[in-house]
């Protein structure tokens, strides 16, 4: 009997992230459909999360740059491709992308890139070796900003353009699901005092996502909140953070949480979830994770946030870079009537759940695949 044509995913490692974490979703939708998902990565903890959705992982050093390397994942892939019968390579990130580029030729097979970041141009020669995202029969943009940064960097034709946007799956971030004993345990596990508001910050620990700029605004804010920087982090970064909030004087409403296994559960227990980026955001998931728990969102006013935060009506847009306009912006949403501060929160979440769901997600992409086969 024939077999299902079958769809392989590429990417460095299978470690945390939004990357790993959309790769997965798209395995699942791939295998609902039909099709035959398979994903090949240096490896990582995810893996196991394939392993229960019973979808085949190929262990290759994809998240090397080295040029020797690149070419010999690229015959391992060809080889690949052959012996399973593969119809379509999807790459998901740019030195993996090379080799499935240059297989895909090999073998006469379907190229499919997801361009999943603003990737700098610093060096000689970044934009030749950046360009091979936008080098895929299809180009998946994950927001209207990454779009029209593949359009006037690459030139690349609207006909070869999809926009699909990241999604959130609305069972696990569902504000429903978190009892309140849950998020009042949450709250005493932070320090937060009673009757103080609670701001969560969630990125991983690296300057341009602006983790300085709300320990500064926080030191401008009345009364006592405690602002909660989730992520991992350098220790270097990590001591900065804290000398600056001693210069501030706000060490003591600081805390530095590290990894959060439960983000639904912190989000539940957070009174407003800032987003503090200063470089642009390709899309900004965070973002629609929070809105997707109900809650009240600051953002800065670039990127891929501005097209997932209406001002007003569904969160808060800021300059970014800017702590006394966060600073501002943070007074204002906390002093606002709880209700009020409630029914944006609502607003967001009905916003996400209609256009930014995981499912969304999965079944345009699933499109770009039938398109190809």
């Amino acid at each position: 009997m024939t077999q299902p044509p079958g769809v392989l995913q590429l990417l460095p490692s299978l470690a945390s992230g939004g990357v790993e974490r959309g790769t997965i979703e798209i395995a699942e939708a791939i295998r609902d459909a039909g099709l035959r998902p398979l994903v090949a990565s240096a490896g990582g903890p995810l893996v196991a999360e394939l392993d229960r959705l019973g979808v085949r992982h190929v262990a290759l050093p994809l998240a090397t740059k080295s040029p020797l390397a690149i070419w010999r994942n690229a015959a391992a892939l060809a080889a690949l491709v052959r012996r399973e019968d593969i119809a379509i390579l999807h790459a998901r990130s740019r030195a993996p992308a090379w080799s499935a580029l240059i297989a895909a030729r090999r073998t006469g097979r379907a190229f499919v890139t997801t361009y999943h970041g603003t990737y700098n141009e610093n060096l000689p020669g970044k934009r030749l070796y950046n360009s091979v995202m936008a080098r895929g029969d299809r180009v998946i943009a994950i927001s209207g900003f990454i779009a029209d940064l593949v359009r006037s960097r690459h030139g690349v034709p609207d006909a070869r353009i999809r926009l699909i946007p990241r999604g959130v799956d609305p069972r696990r971030f569902d504000p429903a699901r978190i009892p309140p004993d849950a998020i009042a345990a949450q709250r005493a596990a932070w320090g937060v005092p009673d009757g103080e508001a609670a701001i969560l910050l969630p990125a991983r620990l690296t300057r341009w996502k602006g983790q300085p700029v709300l320990v500064e605004a926080l030191a401008q804010l009345p009364g006592q909140p405690v602002a909660l920087l989730a992520g991992d982090g350098r220790d270097a970064y990590r001591d900065e953070l804290l000398a600056l909030a001693r210069r501030h004087g706000v060490a003591d409403r600081v805390r530095l949480i590290g990894h959060v296994d439960r983000m639904d559960v912190a989000l539940a227990a957070a009174d407003l979830v800032v987003h503090a980026s200063t470089d642009a955001e390709a899309f900004g998931r965070t973002v629609i994770e929070a809105q997707a728990m109900a809650r009240p969102v600051i953002a800065a006013d670039l990127g891929g946030p501005r097209e997932t935060v209406e001002h007003g009506i569904t969160g808060w847009l800021v300059p970014p870079g800017d702590p006394a306009a966060l600073a501002a912006m943070l007074a204002q949403v906390l002093a606002m009537p709880p209700a009020l501060r409630d029914a944006v929160g609502q607003a967001a979440r009905e916003a996400v759940l209609a256009r930014y769901s995981t499912a969304a997600m999965q079944a345009a992409t699933l499109a770009v695949y039938r398109e190809l086969l």
